[in-house]
């Protein structure tokens, strides 16, 4: 219960520090062409916070792309199946899409399990939507999606609400017991 506590102290701590410079950053997302704005949306979650930063302090779309182009976020993209890109670009996750596609929509999980490129669980904390939109926020825990990767291939996700707060894992990392929403895809289809 005291590490919980901790934790959420500390998420609210980081929470107030970025709402305090998210305006910053927003603005000068909404300084970028439409254009721009669209191609950010699409490489920003595989970019580190220090990326994102360098490419928004560019003074001209032609600096920004020429500075994607040096860190080898385009050639990421171009590198993906064409129906993982496809998928990007709708914002919209699938399954057989591989797992650098998913981090691009959604993306570095909050905690994973297994075994990496073979049987692995990701586990994200926020709603498919917000995850689409903002990518991981580790203030959202408030619903909690599981994703089942095979092979570095996404089989399934599942959305979850946690339905007891004194649970949790010895690492610290909040699991607790949950209530199923609901599967949103398993092998043969969408369910």
């Amino acid at each position: 219960m005291k590490r919980l506590r901790h934790v959420l102290c500390l998420t609210a701590l980081v929470s107030a520090m970025v709402t305090s410079t998210g305006c910053t950053y927003y603005d000068a997302i909404q300084r970028l062409t439409p254009a721009e704005q669209t191609e950010f949306r699409v490489h920003n979650k595989v970019m580190t916070s220090r990326q994102v930063r360098a490419y928004l302090a560019k003074a001209t779309a032609a600096e920004r792309t020429a500075y994607l182009g040096e860190i080898g976020i385009p050639q990421r993209f171009q590198a993906l199946e064409p129906q993982d890109r496809e998928a990007i670009l709708a914002g919209s996750i699938r399954q057989g899409m591989s797992a650098e596609g998913l981090r691009y929509i959604w993306g570095d999980p909050y905690y994973t399990q297994g075994y990496p490129d073979h049987d692995e669980y990701w586990y994200y904390l926020g709603t498919p939507l917000d995850l689409t939109e903002y990518g991981h926020q580790q203030s959202d825990i408030s619903t909690i999606v599981e994703v089942y990767l095979v092979d570095g291939r996404l089989e399934w996700w599942l959305e979850t609400v946690p339905t007891d707060t004194e649970g949790g894992t010895d690492d610290g990392v909040f699991l607790g017991r949950y209530a199923s929403l609901c599967v949103l895809c398993i092998r043969g289809g969408v369910q």
